[in-house]
């Protein structure tokens, strides 16, 4: 037997965030339903409810990975365990510290016993770096790969993540771009990868056209075969090569221009002031530490007036955490 608070079906979901915001909801137990009433699980006899008693089923509650994990991994490196992973398609990335080295295959499998979802537990092995800004990622458990078929905002991207730079972390911020732009715009995306922001865009708004550059050979062909994949062929165009090289030549101006490369894309300002349109938007990315906020914005402007071109914050954001106390950033700027 346990106690429960009864309450009619319309009112239940505010009586539980209630319950449960006060400590007072049992979660050991199944929250059920009786003709037009709801039995809610409580702790303790409350006098703000009138609570009874009643026959309740527990809830099979599953374990954590640290539960699952214990008796296999000390204390100590217990504690080591991330406590965030990134999960793109059926594959799921590890970073694990130098101390876990040891356990990392018991914690793979641990993970991919956890996540029915998943298929593949990956480790990073190396941080992006180099030219194209890949990983290199080490197999944990699971089937062999390091392809895979990826979803977000109406499109399905086909992902190497050794091959091609990508981030599922930035779904939430290709949507919102998407959502800016306006019926008939022409749009270019500068440093394209794979493809998930002409993709998005094209899918997910009224654009004439996405034009994408992408230097990485094996990015711009994965690119390719994900227009294919999604039949965006007529909306999407994309380029391989250098966008200082490329972007010049398409002779075309654009509405707005997307940089999705944080590390240094105000390198490349430049090539896009020089294409987009009067009163038109580029949206600029950064890593940058809250300190440094207002120093890069002063020298995002400078640049800009440097180069003899009007340039107006519109709007400044967080789009997520790349280091403890570093941030991905996006400065929307309206030229002219």
């Amino acid at each position: 037997m346990g106690l429960v608070v009864k309450v009619k079906v319309e009112e239940a979901e505010k009586v539980r965030n209630y319950l449960k915001g006060k400590g007072w909801l049992d979660t050991d137990y199944k929250i059920e339903k009786e003709s037009n009433f709801i039995f809610i699980p409580v702790t303790e006899k409350l006098k703000k409810y009138k609570v009874m008693e009643r026959k309740l089923k527990k809830t099979k509650r599953e374990k954590t990975i640290v539960e699952m994990l214990k008796g296999k991994l000390n204390s100590s490196e217990l504690n080591l365990l991330p406590r965030t992973f990134e999960e793109v398609g059926d594959i799921l990335v590890l970073e694990l510290e130098r101390g876990l080295e040891k356990k990392k295959k018991v914690i793979g499998g641990a993970y991919l016993k956890k996540y029915k979802q998943i298929k593949t537990v990956l480790k990073k092995k190396v941080e992006h770096s180099g030219e194209y800004r890949l990983r290199k990622l080490e197999w944990l458990a699971g089937e062999k790969k390091k392809e895979t078929l990826y979803k977000e905002n109406g499109v399905s991207l086909k992902v190497n993540l050794e091959k091609v730079y990508f981030s599922s972390k930035s779904a939430g911020e290709r949507l919102r771009i998407a959502k800016l732009v306006k019926d008939g715009e022409e749009v270019l995306v500068m440093f394209s990868g794979c493809a998930p922001f002409p993709l998005v865009i094209a899918r997910n708004s009224s654009v004439k056209e996405v034009v994408g550059v992408e230097l990485n050979p094996d990015g711009h062909k994965s690119g390719e075969e994900n227009v294919k994949l999604n039949r965006l062929w007529g909306r999407v165009k994309l380029y391989q090569g250098d966008v200082r090289k490329v972007v010049p030549k398409l002779k075309r101006k654009f509405d707005r221009v997307v940089m999705p490369l944080p590390k240094t894309g105000e390198k490349f300002l430049d090539v896009a002031l020089k294409v987009v349109k009067d009163k038109g938007m580029v949206h600029l990315y950064a890593f940058l530490g809250e300190e440094n906020f207002d120093s890069d914005r002063k020298k995002v402007l400078g640049i800009c007036k440097k180069l003899g071109k009007k340039c107006r914050v519109v709007d400044f954001r967080k789009c997520g955490a790349f280091a403890p106390g570093v941030f991905r950033v996006v400065y929307d700027l309206r030229i002219g």
